[in-house]
């Protein structure tokens, strides 16, 4: 669980840089999407509050 937690956090931090830095294009915000997606996947079933 811990992973995806850390994959959330880290694109979060990747999708600022590429919104300062104007780099990355779309790519990193379908993977940003992605990762709202499985975050609120984690938090409604429960998992997330074992962190």
């Amino acid at each position: 669980m811990q992973l995806i937690w850390s994959l959330v956090v880290l694109l979060v931090v990747l999708w600022l840089i590429g919104f300062i830095a104007h780099i990355g294009g779309g790519l990193i915000h379908i993977l940003l999407v992605i990762a709202l997606i499985l975050l609120v996947f984690n938090l409604l079933t429960g998992r997330g509050a074992k962190v």
